[in-house]
């Protein structure tokens, strides 16, 4: 970090602290958890409802009331403001990547991060990630977000790696009575939605449905990875998509049961599947999920009892013509006059079953065991295209050139070379947490959980929190923590010579040491800093088989960060509240000795909410991204571009509040200032040298009816 940014953080420091105290205290307490939500309780970090200062974790949580006073109409706006998450892209459909503290920058997919919805994974397995066919997600029915930064292994398993994020629906206490809504803006966005809360009977129902399209920003690649004869560079990218969004929540005493569905289609392909234009090709995604919940936390004396059963059916479907590379692509000699076709799609369905069992009978300890089956089936696969790889990764025509000419059109590869073929995963595992309050305002929480997976093996994870009260107003946490990364089927069983799938592969792991203080500076002001150091190890990459041809996923890197993570929260008075957070964090990749790359050095976020006449709450926001330098691919050579260029952008917001009439309204502008904002292409540069552009000034306006 340079000097001048230390001696700016400090000075900000003592400002946030020192400001408040020539101002008068006169935040009410029940009046800002009505306008905020319950952000003072946490579940995340133990499975227990517990004070969020006392949680044995670095966690957040951001509630519906935040949601809408930031203006975000979508996931990915909500997780930029959490301190340690920067959001960025990859070429292919525009996905976006969450890095957190350094970690999950210069890859395809996001798998270092554990998306749950209601606590049941959202994995996809051929990617080990939330899937590449993401499409957004939309938020008025999230009821609150609650993130783990560090790991989480030793209570959720696979790939609570660099964080956790669990995304907890609206259920009927959260949703009083029927609204509708409708929004529209800029890129031909619209979309209508329906919520409903109530009973049916003895039963607690919610519901949720939204339909919505966008035709998607169009921002000019100038540059792309086709060929200069052929290439649609200089040319816009293709982000637009129609979704389709529901859910269904019962309840009745213990029991709960959820439906939710999730579908994209027409889905833009972005800068292109291979970083080549493709204003043509649409991709498909659809996601079914249920679960089955029973839980009762006074069972018996001493002994509460809990379990789910979920199930989730997720599709990935390319068109059979996907354009990789434009018409006229020449290859080895060998023209294609239809163009570089490959439509892989992927079907799955998986199966979780857990239970848990909670005891207080032993003094002074909270003690949890739980268990549980996951059935992990990719359980169809498809691959339509017009070229064969060689054994070097090269594509060849399978029907031969004719006059140099290759007229294979798009056809059936699955038992010719398909992408991979059906897999299926079983994994059963174990886990302990005990929470021992030893000592007057001392607390250590210790885990442990067991994983026995059938293909790649067993793996054991351990955690360890000491929780101190230090003063009525001041909170101090030392944690440690281990975690895994399961290999993707892709890693595993891809058949693709360019990077080919291992079936040898270990779990990445990563061991990670934080300590936290959690600090009431005063009534009206809470401050939380958090300081990190970890140590990833057998990091998946793919690596030449040379001097044979091709290559392979193997586990050989090794990458060490450290930061920190400052936030302020400030209700200045009933009217105004600030909220800022700085990140810095610094990552080396072992295997070069150089910064691993893509996730910003500094990040600061800070929103004010200013209800600035009764009924009315108007919100601008800040958003900086600094210091984000280049990488190499492993075992190739470094990127010579310039670091990527730093953005700072501005939104605003203005929403009516109190629910005094039938109708609301919301307005909100994203990057006012039309920032030039970039997101990094992946080394060496030569596919799109000039980074993905992402979205200029934008307007989004929102009515929402209550019967």
């Amino acid at each position: 970090m340079k000097y001048w940014d230390w001696r700016a953080f400090v000075l900000a420091s003592l400002l946030l602290l020192q400001v408040p105290a020539l101002l008068a205290q006169s935040t009410e307490e029940e009046e800002l958890s009505q306008a905020y939500g319950d952000k003072a309780t946490v579940s995340i970090a133990t499975g227990n409802k517990q004070p969020l200062r006392r949680a044995p974790a670095v966690a957040s949580v951001i509630t519906a009331e935040d949601i809408a006073a930031m203006g975000a109409t979508d996931l990915d706006q909500v997780l930029e403001t959490v301190p340690g998450i920067h959001v960025s892209r990859i070429a292919g459909l525009y996905t976006p990547l969450y890095i957190m503290r350094g970690i999950g920058g210069g890859g395809a997919t996001n798998p270092q991060l554990l998306m749950l919805q209601n606590g049941i994974p959202m994995t996809a397995m051929y990617t080990g990630d939330k899937g590449t066919q993401w499409g957004g997600l939309p938020v008025e029915n999230i009821a609150r977000i609650e993130i783990i930064r560090g790991p989480g292994s030793a209570l959720y398993g696979a790939d609570a790696y660099a964080g956790v994020i669990n995304i907890i629906t609206k259920t009927a206490a959260d949703t009083q009575g029927t609204q509708l809504g409708m929004g529209g803006g800029s890129f031909g966005t619209g979309d209508v939605w329906v919520q409903h809360g109530g009973t049916i009977g003895a039963i607690n129902v919610a519901g949720y449905l939204r339909v919505g399209h966008t035709d998607g920003q169009k921002q000019i690649i100038k540059r792309d990875a086709a060929q200069a004869a052929v290439t649609r560079s200089p040319g816009p990218v293709n982000t637009g998509y129609d979704a389709i969004d529901g859910n269904l929540d019962l309840n009745l005493d213990q029991w709960r049961l959820r439906f939710g569905y999730k579908l994209r289609d027409n889905l833009g392909t972005g800068a292109g599947s291979a970083s080549a234009l493709d204003p043509t090709s649409k991709a498909r995604s659809e996601r079914f999920t249920s679960d089955l919940s029973w839980a009762n936390p006074q069972f018996t004396n001493n002994w509460g009892l809990g379990a789910t059963l979920s199930a989730l059916y997720y599709s990935e479907e390319a068109p059979n013509g996907a354009v990789l590379f434009p018409p006229g692509t020449v290859i080895a000699g060998v023209t294609y006059p239809n163009g570089l076709l490959g439509g892989p799609s992927r079907w799955e369905r998986q199966f979780r079953f857990s239970t848990f069992a909670t005891y207080s009978g032993f003094d002074k300890h909270a003690l949890r065991i739980g268990a549980g089956h996951d059935d992990l089936n990719l359980y169809k696969t498809d691959t339509h295209k017009n070229f064969f790889l060689s054994p070097a990764g090269v594509p060849t025509c399978l029907g031969g050139a004719v006059g140099g000419v290759c007229l294979d059109p798009a056809m059936d590869y699955n038992e010719i070379q398909p992408h991979i073929r059906p897999q299926r995963r079983k994994n059963n595992y174990l886990y302990v947490q005990d929470e021992w309050n030893f000592a007057k305002d001392w607390t250590l929480t210790t885990g442990l959980r067991h994983d026995r997976y059938s293909d790649f093996g067993n793996t054991t994870n351990p955690r360890l929190a000491l929780v101190w009260d230090a003063a009525y107003n001041l909170t101090a946490k030392l944690l440690y923590g281990t975690a895994f990364r399961a290999p993707s089927f892709n890693e595993q069983y891809g058949i693709n010579p360019v990077a080919n799938g291992n079936p040898n592969l270990k779990p990445e792991t990563i061991r990670t040491i934080e300590t936290a203080f959690a600090w009431q500076a005063r009534k009206d002001m809470q401050v939380n800093l958090s300081l990190f150091r970890y140590v990833a190890k057998d990091i998946i990459r793919v690596v030449s088989n040379a001097p044979s041809p091709g290559s392979t996923y193997q586990n050989t890197g090794k990458q060490n960060g450290h930061g920190f993570e400052l936030e302020t929260v400030w209700d200045v008075d009933r009217d105004l509240r600030l909220t800022g957070n700085y990140s810095y964090q610094h990552s080396v990749d072992q295997s070069t000795e150089r910064d691993a790359g893509y996730a910003p050095h500094n990040h600061f976020y800070g929103r004010a909410d200013w209800r600035f006449t009764p009924g009315w709450l108007f919100s601008p926001q800040i958003n900086w991204v600094e210091d984000r330098k280049r990488a190499s691919a492993f075992g190739a050579a470094q990127d010579t571009r310039p670091d990527i260029a730093d953005y700072t952008t501005v939104d605003v917001s203005l929403r009516s509040i109190g629910g005094k009439y039938q109708w609301d309204f919301a307005a909100s502008i994203h990057n006012l200032f039309n920032a030039n904002v970039r997101e990094p292409t992946l080394s060496p540069g030569t596919a799109i040298p000039n980074d993905l552009p992402m979205a200029p000034r934008s307007i989004y306006l929102e009515w929402i009816y209550k019967l």
